[in-house]
This record gives structure tokens, sequence and C-alpha cells, in this order.
């Protein structure tokens, strides 16, 4: 008997023990998790999930890590264990799940998923988009075949992405090895990102890259710059670096902010960061209207519909700046919406896991009219697809242009491909006509002409001039 005894105390030590450091590592996982440290996170969270443990919190946090960090196959493994524990969940996990079954190609259970989604979540704009376009495969592939897409040729086998043209060259970010010591990123577990050039040939191959400016490289991320005509001024994004020092936000996160810095005697000076930029949300991925008047960016800064939006401020002739602007929900969701581009055809570019798309971040366009901006909609495949597809540039006179993918079959975790756009996402519709009175059959002046959709929304409105004529 009292061998008996002393061998259930034995067991209940032991199992008290290894619950005790099962804790253990939890807590030191979830402190990883919250500081941003995805990948150390999930190697705890993997070896304790492989040991039999199961709860909704384990399960998230890993499709979590993996989904922030797009390697979505990843993810879906565990929001599909997370879903088998059969439990209520917030409205976002039915989201982030459909969008890796998209990825894996599963489009009939990710619509399932939007479907309760949009039950449960009913004022979200990404539920309205998706009532409104349960078509949407079948109008992505309308809008698809018009692009020839090839690798830059400029790629290493870690991130490239973001780029933009100066000076005859494709400057873009990298977080290729440099020969020097740099350090690595815990999000990713990869070298922080800099600057490179690669000089655009005459063919219009790319040369080598070679490191853009010291001047403004640092110790953190650099990416995404974009240039003024004059090609003297250049706004880029930053981790929150500036003269040695290193800034964090309330959870000690070092965020994003955009800066900008002149060109004097062929070197990069006067390295200043925006106003509106804050210690407390990033800002980033800069991009410039036609004229060089307008900053386009995207942000979490309080007013943010999602996850991240796109704003725009006005740049004064002196240099100051206006207020930031939100683009209003015909742009932005619940989602991420980034990497916006303005063409020299004044069309609005951007990223987006909001709006209707095939998985991960699709490209979508909208027509700037004024204030306004048309319908967003996905330029299609090749150059979406089911991963990340990010950071679109066009020069629109040559329909050619670069983006950013994650996609199989590149050479590192993000690359650059180069495509010519053959055909438009649309054509212009011209209406001219001449106002008659139905008796007369004379030209009625001033008269006003309204056009409306098929289901009676208001498309456009004009006045006829003098002679009737519109």
């Amino acid at each position: 008997m009292k061998i008996k005894i002393l061998s259930i105390i034995a067991i209940s030590f032991f199992l008290n023990f290894a619950s005790h450091a099962q804790d253990q590592k939890l807590s030191k996982a979830d402190k990883l998790y919250d500081r941003y440290a995805y990948i150390d996170a999930i190697k705890t969270y993997e070896n304790i999930a492989e040991k039999g443990h199961k709860s909704v919190d384990l399960f998230q946090k890993l499709g979590n890590a993996y989904y922030f960090n797009s390697e979505f196959e990843k993810a879906n493994k565990w929001y599909s264990e997370l879903f088998a524990l059969g439990q209520e969940l917030e409205p976002e996990y039915y989201y982030r799940y459909s969008q890796t079954l998209k990825s894996a190609g599963d489009y009939p259970k990710a619509d399932q998923m939007l479907a309760q989604f949009t039950s449960k979540n009913v004022a979200d704009k990404r539920a309205s988009l998706y009532k409104e376009n349960r078509n949407y495969l079948q109008e992505i592939k309308n809008n698809s075949g018009r692009y020839s897409i090839e690798n830059a040729g400029i790629n290493s086998e870690e991130q490239d992405y973001g780029s933009a043209f100066h000076d005859g060259k494709l400057i873009f970010a990298s977080s290729r090895p440099s020969g020097v010591s740099k350090k690595i990123d815990r999000w990713n577990n990869q070298s922080f990102t800099k600057l490179y050039a690669s000089q655009v040939n005459n063919d219009g191959t790319l040369s080598t890259p070679e490191e853009f400016s010291s001047e403004i490289e640092s110790k953190f991320h650099e990416a995404t710059p974009a240039f003024t005509k004059d090609g003297k001024t250049v706004y880029f994004t930053r981790n929150n670096f500036i003269n040695g020092k290193r800034q964090k936000d309330a959870d000690r996160t070092t965020l994003l902010k955009i800066y900008r810095a002149t060109l004097e005697n062929k070197k990069w000076k006067d390295i200043i960061e925006l106003p509106f930029n804050s210690n407390e949300y990033s800002v980033a991925h800069p991009t410039l209207s036609t004229d060089d008047k307008m900053l386009y960016f995207a942000s979490n800064m309080p007013g943010t519909i999602g996850q991240s939006d796109i704003y725009k401020v006005s740049i004064n002739n002196d240099g100051t700046f206006g207020k930031p602007e939100n683009l209003g929900n015909k742009i932005n969701t619940e989602g991420k919406e980034t990497f916006p581009f303005i063409s020299d055809e004044n069309e609005l570019y951007f990223s987006s896991d909001g709006h209707p798309g095939l998985g991960g971040l699709d490209i979508f366009k909208s027509k700037i009219d004024g204030t306004n901006f048309g319908e967003a909609k996905n330029v299609g495949e090749p150059v979406n697809g089911n991963q990340d597809d990010f950071a679109f540039m066009i020069d629109t006179k040559t329909q050619v242009g670069f983006f950013s993918s994650n996609r199989s079959g590149g050479n590192g975790f993000d690359d650059i491909y180069k495509f010519k756009e053959n055909k438009k996402l649309e054509c212009e519709q011209l209406l001219a006509g001449i106002i008659r009175d139905s008796e007369t059959d004379k030209p009625l002046s001033n008269a006003k002409v309204t056009v409306f959709s098929n289901d009676f929304k208001l498309l456009k409105e004009i006045i006829a001039d003098a002679s009737g004529e519109y």
C-alpha cells in the first residue's frame, strides 16, 4: 500500500512539474508574440502543439504568427486546427481563415467562411463587398490575361520589393547580404532592408544592383522610395530612427515613419521626418501625385478604418504639409490597404486584402476624378495570384512596370517582377449628343443631362451648353 501511495505521489509530482514547465514555455512564447518576434514564438508554440496540447489561444496565435508573416499555407494548417475545436470565434478569424483557404486554392470553402463572416459582422465593409460581389472570381477572370510578366532578374534569396524610377535606375528595397553585419528583424528573422539601385539598360534589362545611398542608410529598415519629377527630393519609409536614436511606442515597438531627403552635389542631405509621423502609429509607403503636390501613404493612425488605410496629404509650396485625409470607404476597408501608387494617367493602384481577391494582398486600380475615386477593380491574373501581390508601379508611356510578390517559384521571400500591360483594364466611354425639345425639335440650352446605371445609381451629371450640346 505504501509503495502504491508513493507511486501516485511521484506521478502527481511529475505531471504538476510537466504542466508548470509547459506553462513557463507558453508564457515565454506569449511574451515573444506580444513583441512581434513571431518566428521565435512559433518554435515554442509548435513544440507545445506537437506534444498534444490544444487550445483556442494556442492555435489562434500560431495561425496569426504565420498569417502576419504572409506564410498562408502554414497559417491555414493552424486555423484549420482552431476551427476543428468547434468553439465560437471572433468574426475576424473567419475572414483570416478564408484568406488562407484562398491561398490553398480552396475557394468554395473560403466562400463558406466569408458567408459566415458576413452573417456575424454585417456592418463590416468587407462583408458588404462580399455580398455585392458574390461573382467576384468571374469578374477577376474577366480582368485577367492583360499582362505578360517575368522575373525582374535582380532578386536575391532574401526580401526584394517596392520599386521606383530615379535617374535611369530602378530603386528598390532588399535584405540581401551586403558584406557587413546587419541587424535581424525578429518579426521574420530576416535582415533589415536597405535601398539598392539597378541601372535600366537600353534593352530594358537591369544591371547588377548596387547600394543606393550611404547617407540614407540606417541600422534598420529603409524601403519604398518616391521621387519628385525633378529627382531632387525623395520620400522613403524607415523605422523610427533619426540622428542615431531609435524611438519606440508605448509597447516598446519601433514603428515606421516617412522621411524626406534632398539631393545636393550628388548626396542626399537634410533627412527629416514628416510632421504627421508619430511614435504611436506607423506611416509608410509614400507615393506622389502627378504634379508632386499631394503625397499618398499608408497608415494606421487614429481615424483608420482597418488594419491600415491609404491617406493623402497636400504638400504646400513652402514645403510644409496640410492635414492628412483618409481616402474613405470607397478605397479603405476593415482589412489592410497599403502600397499606393499614382500613375501619370491619374490612377490609384494599391494593395488590399479587404476587397474581393484571390488570396493575400491583391492589387487594385481606381480612377481618380478630382477628389473622387472610382470603383476599385482587381487587376486580375497573372499580376495577382493567391499570395501577397503589392508595390505595383507602371510607366504609362511604355506600359512597362514592376510589382512585388511572395508567390512560389521566386528567388526569395519577396521578389520583384517586371510586366508589360498589353491591354487596358477598361476603355473610356464617351456619350455625346444634343438635347432637343420633343415638340419643336429645337436645341435646349443649359439642359441638365443625368446618366444612371442599370440599378439607377447616379453615374454622371452635366449641363449642356447654349446649343444644347453635351
